[in-house]
């Protein structure tokens, strides 16, 4: 299996972060693309992807939290992150309305810029959406013509938002949160329409903790290791054996950033 998406730049991994890349191998993951979601952590993901060849890949972008810190210097670096061959998406980026850590319009231009990022260099894009889509989508839009590949990470949303992004042609990450009894039983229906060949499974790590995990955990921190267990309840929503499921995510990621 293949972790389109794990934050391994955060802080809670540092006491044990070669254990934790242990534990993802022997529970079936093959890969991981850790996420760059600020200048400085696009620059850790590049550089633990360098430590780990084969095994760990990155993407370089500034999520829409950070947007309001995104200038002229940070175009540049990530310009620059982006031409490195284990650098395999542009993002996270996108919008997200429900924090509201940036303003909007600083979001937005943030986006914009990085949409520019993904067109000129051709990678494709990893994206974030929260309580912004008729803006995202205007956004993409703008651009849907020139970019490369799209998927939309650690989806969430509702019926109508999933079919605006599969009528554009886009990928669709799931994470745990299709396991929160609470939150996420909408989605074991959604993920029945998304086709075999767009789906990929993430876990967001260290967010995110699948909430049906027996036995629970002592901590709270999540990690690639549950990527087979989200890869379980997707199958098991989608009518499948874990193993074909395994096999569809699989390709698709490897087939989408172009892995080895």
């Amino acid at each position: 299996m293949i972790d389109i998406g794990a934050n391994l730049t955060h802080e809670s991994f540092r006491p044990d972060f070669e254990k934790v890349l242990e534990r993802a191998r022997e529970h079936g993951v093959e890969r991981l693309l850790v996420t760059g979601a600020s200048a400085g952590g696009s620059r850790a993901a590049r550089e633990l992807a360098r430590a780990h060849p084969g095994f760990l890949y990155a993407t370089a972008g500034v999520h829409p939290h950070h947007a309001h810190e995104y200038d002229q210097a940070t175009d540049e670096l990530l310009r620059d992150f982006v031409a490195s061959p284990e650098v395999k998406a542009v993002g996270e980026t996108g919008l997200d309305y429900h924090r509201n850590y940036s303003p909007h319009a600083a979001q937005i231009a943030a986006f914009e810029r990085q949409l520019a990022i993904a067109v000129d260099c051709g990678k494709p894009l990893f994206l974030h959406q929260r309580d912004a889509h008729a803006d995202f989508l205007a956004c993409l839009d703008a651009v849907r013509d020139r970019i490369a590949r799209a998927v939309v990470h650690c989806f969430t949303g509702e019926r109508e938002e999933l079919i605006a992004y599969l009528d554009r042609g886009w990928s669709i990450g799931i994470t745990g949160w299709i396991c929160d009894e609470r939150r996420g039983l909408h989605l074991r229906e959604l993920v029945k329409l998304i086709p075999a060949d767009r789906l990929m499974i993430e876990t967001d790590a260290p967010y995110l903790l699948p909430r049906d995990l027996h036995p629970k955990p002592s901590h709270r921190r999540n990690e690639p290791m549950y990527l087979a267990h989200i890869c379980a309840a997707v199958a098991a929503a989608r009518g499948e054996d874990v193993a074909s499921t395994a096999a569809s995510t699989t390709a698709n990621a490897r087939a989408f950033f172009g892995l080895d």
